[in-house]
Order: structure tokens, then C-alpha cells, then sequence
């Protein structure tokens, strides 16, 4: 009886977690509407200007907004990046490859922001979906050296088996056609993928939905226990997965610092 009842004990403290987390997040949201202001390119500024880190997109997911990112850009630029950059997108986004054309504009503004540096994304939901799209579909593996998902629906969810009045959803339902698109083969991406998941999450179902199986891409997934779909961009474990993933994209490794979940994890 101990095992069921510490389970119950750690769903209960999940919840909790996760409660707290929506309403930190609805506390911010409004912070970010406006779009982020952006400096101009000026690649002679910024090849000058002391970096440790290169450039980084954030991208957030479904009718939300770049304030999900605050806790982990506040991490993030105190390990020493500079150059983060939060992203909005429509949260009347109707098609996932639309989306990752727009990305694309994003990522060639950063790179030429930025002097040339190669850019990493970090996606969560369905901003994890758009930037997998760009660099396994579009291209952007030329440009993009890591992209790190959160609570992304790699596998589609079936949670978007239930009605609702946004078209996209049905993109993301298991066998859509957007899904059976990126099973294809990919033998080319040069990305270094990092796909995390929390344990609690409610609407990527199931869990491992959320990591990234595909065998013609290099991906490491890992858990977060005790956080769900929205807590979990902040989580404290998941911001340092984020950060460690990001540190060994830059040196070209998986700088693991336990042994990942590759490829087929089940």
C-alpha cells in the first residue's frame, strides 16, 4: 500500500505545483502581449560586443504568449545569454507549416543579428511543434544547431481528438496528416534535438507523446517529475535540462549530465 499511496501523495503535490505555476503565468500573461522590441542588425555591433552564448529564439505554445518564458529567460541570462529573443505568434494560427515559414524569417533576422552565429530554439507545446517543423521540413538545420522542446506534441496528443474551435488542433491528433508528414524520413537534419516532458502533463496524452522518436534524428528526451504542461517551461529541473542542452549544442555534444533517453524510448 505504500507505493499506491506515495503515487497518490505525489500527484496531489504535482497538482499543487502546477496550480501555482497557472497562476504565476496568468499574473504575467499580460506582460507578454506586446511584441518583444528588437534591436536592429548590425552584425559589426554585435561580432563586438562580448557573447558567451549564441542567439536564442523562444517560441511559445497554444493562445499563450512569450511571458511563459520569463522564469527561464531570467535563468538563461544569468548563466551569461545575451541574446534571447521571445517570440509571439497568432493564437489564431491555423496551420503548423505556415507557422514555421514565419519562424524561418525570425531565425535568418537572428542570424544576421547576430553576426552569423548559429541560432538554437526552444519550443514549448505547439512552438516546440513549429520549430521541429522548420528544421526537419524547411531547411533550417542549416541554421538552427539545437532545438529543445517542452510539452510537445511529437507524437500528436489525443487530447485533440475533443472538439474545439481551433482548426489546428486536428494537426495535432495522432494520425494527422502533419503527423504521418514528419515520421518521414529525415537522414539529412543536422539538429540536435532535446525533448522534455513532465510527468504530470494533461494534455499531451499520452506522456510519451512528448518525446521526440524519430530514427533518423539525434534526440535526447528526458522527464520532469512532478510538474505538468504548464508549470513546466519554469520548473527548476526542466529551466536547467534547457540550459545544460543549450551549453552542449554549443560544443557540439549531448553534455548530458545522466544518461538520456535516446531515440526509441518507449
Amino acid at each position: 500500500m505504500t507505493i499506491p499511496f506515495q503515487r497518490a501523495a505525489d500527484t496531489v503535490r504535482g497538482a499543487g505545483v502546477e496550480a501555482a505555476a497557472l497562476a504565476g503565468h496568468l499574473l504575467r500573461y499580460p506582460t507578454g502581449v506586446p511584441p518583444e522590441r528588437r534591436p536592429r542588425p548590425c552584425p559589426g555591433r554585435y561580432a563586438a560586443a562580448p557573447a558567451h552564448h549564441g542567439p536564442v529564439l523562444l517560441l511559445h505554445g497554444f493562445i499563450d504568449n512569450r511571458a511563459v518564458f520569463a522564469p527561464l529567460r531570467r535563468a538563461l541570462g544569468s548563466h551569461g545569454w545575451t541574446h534571447l529573443h521571445a517570440l509571439n505568434h497568432s493564437p489564431l494560427t491555423r496551420d503548423v507549416r505556415a507557422a514555421a515559414v514565419l519562424l524561418a524569417r525570425h531565425v535568418e533576422w537572428a542570424r544576421q543579428a547576430h553576426g552569423g552565429a548559429p541560432v538554437a530554439l526552444v519550443g514549448h507545446s505547439l512552438g516546440g511543434l513549429i520549430a521541429r517543423y522548420y528544421v526537419q521540413r524547411l531547411g533550417g538545420d542549416d541554421l538552427v544547431d539545437t532545438l529543445v522542446t517542452l510539452a510537445t506534441p511529437h507524437e500528436g496528443t489525443t487530447a485533440a481528438l475533443l472538439p474545439t474551435p481551433f482548426p489546428i488542433t486536428r494537426q495535432l491528433r495522432p494520425n494527422s496528416a502533419l503527423m504521418s508528414e514528419l515520421r518521414l524520413p529525415a537522414p539529412d537534419c543536422r539538429t540536435r534535438f532535446t525533448a522534455i516532458r513532465g510527468e504530470l502533463d494533461e494534455l499531451i496524452l499520452p506522456g510519451p507523446h512528448a518525446w521526440l522518436r524519430h530514427p533518423d534524428l539525434a534526440a535526447d528526451n528526458r522527464l520532469i517529475a512532478g510538474t505538468g504542461h504548464i508549470g513546466l517551461p519554469s520548473h527548476p529541473r526542466a529551466v536547467e535540462s534547457v540550459r545544460l542542452a543549450l551549453e552542449a549544442g554549443e560544443r557540439g555534444g549531448t553534455g548530458a549530465e545522466e544518461p538520456p533517453t535516446r531515440r526509441h524510448a518507449s
